[in-house]
């Protein structure tokens, strides 16, 4: 089975592109956390993995339309694995994750903190016990009225 799940933050704004047919896909990288033991974490060691996501289609429309460097994010998918011949004439190797789901994890002006709730996929969701809706922009639509 074929299957990640990860949680970080955004390392640079996406990139949305098409492709000559018209298909829209956006790229980004997240940054994820890395665990060490407590005693690594007491030195001062923090370090995080750089993961390369590319989405297709609606999502990477949303994603790309929404999304900015150091919000957090939750991604869903698999690993994919291509190969290419180089300009050297070298096999080369690229892995990355194909995003089948993208959760925003905190508000839009949150400034990378987290704004206490979920937002799955831009969608507009009430706040979590205590906490304060995020400034949204326009009405709130019923998830049953999404086309997505």
């Amino acid at each position: 089975m074929n299957r990640v799940i990860l949680i970080g933050r955004l390392a640079r704004d996406p990139e949305i592109r098409y492709t000559q047919s018209g298909k829209a896909f956006c790229r980004f990288t997240i940054a994820v956390d890395r665990r060490f033991s407590r005693a690594a974490q007491q030195e001062g060691q923090q370090t995080a993995d750089f993961i390369p996501v590319t989405c297709w289609e609606k999502l990477a429309e949303i994603c790309g339309n929404n999304l900015t460097k150091g919000r957090r994010i939750g991604v869903e998918g698999r690993i994919q694995v291509r190969s290419y011949d180089g300009s050297d004439g070298q096999r080369k190797y690229a892995t990355d994750v194909v995003a089948d789901n993208v959760e925003f994890l905190d508000s839009k002006n949150a400034g990378g903190a987290s704004g206490g709730y979920d937002a799955p996929m831009g969608r507009s969701v009430a706040p979590a016990a205590g906490g304060t809706a995020p400034d949204m922009m326009g009405p709130v639509i019923p998830d049953d009225d999404i086309p997505f």
